[in-house]
């Protein structure tokens, strides 16, 4: 595998940003490692969305996603948002234009992987995990699968309990989210349920935002969207994402290639 720390220029942020790739690389003689035979089809691409308080660098600093990721021939795609909540903030960065509609085509440009639909896939922790659901249920055209980690995924409720006025200021205003295109509860009711790509969604149950995947899963079970679930005695911490990622890297659809 290559493991490439990209710099780069946004027109939708207008600025220069970063992003971590790594790259199924053909390799013969290399010992330890357990990689899939070459192949000359573009490979399957995920993007892997990081916290409120890291970078692109995180995911391959705090866990094996390089090694797991050697065994699938699956590159993975790191983009830098930092704390952003993956939204056009109303006091900062276009971030949602930049990571929904931008960065595809950069990396498109830039690096030889998959842009079908059937073979990109999406996962996140945390704030990275609402990032993760809301490109799912807002272009689901574009995903086959969507995995949140520990997700913050209810934005108002974050707001209530107090936990990062600041930031969370910066991001939404004064305005609440309930209704809106940042409202994942709204996006489920609003959503073409045969259109959505599979979801999964994992938190520890010592986490206090583990309320928020049981809704989320009850909202999307109400309106007939399956979720698969995992959950165990963890909290929001990297010993359990490595775990759980890959469990999310097995329940991919890399071998159907159709999200069924």
């Amino acid at each position: 595998m290559a493991l490439i720390r990209c710099d780069f220029f946004s027109d939708a942020l207008e600025l220069s940003t970063s992003m971590s790739v790594i790259l199924p690389q053909r390799v013969r003689t290399r010992i330890g490692t357990d990689e899939p035979p070459p192949s000359d089809e573009a490979p399957p691409v995920l993007y892997l969305l990081h916290g409120l308080s890291d970078d692109d660098t995180i995911w391959s600093r705090r866990t094996s996603i390089e090694r797991y990721a050697e065994a699938l021939g699956l590159a993975v795609v790191m983009p830098a948002v930092h704390r952003s909540f993956y939204t056009d903030m109303r006091h900062g960065g276009r971030y949602w234009t930049f990571v929904s509609e931008e960065l595809p085509e950069i990396v498109a440009q830039l690096f030889r992987v998959s842009t079908d639909r059937e073979r990109t896939f999406v996962a996140g922790l945390s704030m990275g995990g609402y990032g993760a659901l809301q490109l799912a249920l807002r272009r689901p055209e574009r995903f086959a699968a969507a995995a949140s980690l520990s997700g913050a995924l209810d934005l108002d409720a974050l707001r209530a309990r107090g936990d990062r006025d600041e930031t969370l200021r910066l991001v939404l205003g004064d305005e609440p989210v309930r209704g809106t295109q940042g409202d994942l509860s709204h996006l489920l009711a609003e959503a073409d349920v045969d259109a959505l790509p599979r979801l999964f969604v994992a938190c520890g149950t010592q986490d206090v935002l583990v309320g928020q995947s049981h809704r989320f899963v009850e909202q999307a079970t109400a309106r007939g969207v399956a979720v698969t679930q995992s959950y165990a005695s963890a909290d929001h911490t990297w010993d359990y994402w490595d775990e759980v990622v890959q469990e999310v890297l097995a329940w991919l659809p890399l071998d159907s290639g159709t999200a069924a």
